[in-house]
């Protein structure tokens, strides 16, 4: 019977490919929930029409789906991506989706007595937006984020049906080989656990510290 060490490396090899998808899933998600929420607030009409048809098919169809499209079907187009970039492109913009109504809500949550102080006191929209909102905002939108991080991690798993050789294929590769399901999988799910649980501790430290910040700004 192979001992659990002896197939730990593979498994390490497989949260290796997990972490590369989540973070730079992470980073597409950051990188279009901001735009596209400020664009659908603040934008001319004919971009807030694009970023809404963005958000509502990103959130309105299957990640699975939107993951085998970019993968199978963009090659038809004469497009063809590697399969870690179809991954992280892929979860990066679902989540990005959900992560652009985040965005939004916490921006509109901001008391509306705050704009109009910075218009009595001359201040622009896009400073007082910077300076003022956004500060006040991000404290809220860091929690919602953190459980979009978490989500897109266990999303990872689907990349596994684009060749990626991620941790859960790993597992069931191992599996297959040993039929030791128990340990396998229970070490696949501490795994999983370990990396959520360094999330959940990261995001609440970043909140901490935005709170902080803000509360210790001059004339609060």
């Amino acid at each position: 019977m192979m001992p659990i060490g002896d197939f730990l490396p593979e498994l390490l090899k497989g949260t290796l490919i997990t972490l590369q998808v989540a973070a730079g899933g992470s980073i597409v998600a950051l990188s279009a929930a901001f735009p596209a929420a400020l664009a659908r607030l603040y934008g001319p009409p004919p971009i807030r029409w694009l970023v809404t048809a963005y958000i509502e098919i990103f959130r309105g169809t299957s990640a699975l789906v939107q993951l085998f499209w970019l993968f199978f079907v963009l090659p038809t187009f004469g497009i063809t991506l590697e399969p870690m970039t179809v991954g992280i492109l892929a979860l990066g913009l679902n989540v990005g989706a959900y992560g652009a109504e985040v965005v939004r809500g916490a921006l509109v949550a901001v008391p509306r007595a705050q704009w109009e102080a910075c218009t009595a006191l001359n201040i622009s929209r896009a400073q007082a937006l910077r300076r003022i909102v956004l500060p006040q905002a991000l404290a809220a939108m860091i929690p919602p984020w953190g459980n979009l991080f978490i989500e897109l991690l266990k999303a990872t798993a689907l990349v596994s049906l684009i060749t990626l050789s991620d941790l859960s294929f790993k597992a069931q590769q191992i599996n297959q080989n040993t039929l030791r399901t128990t340990e396998v999988f229970g070490t696949v799910l501490l795994i999983y656990l370990g990396i959520s649980l360094l999330i959940t501790w990261s995001m609440r430290s970043l909140e901490s510290r935005a709170c902080g910040r803000w509360l210790k700004r001059p004339g609060r």
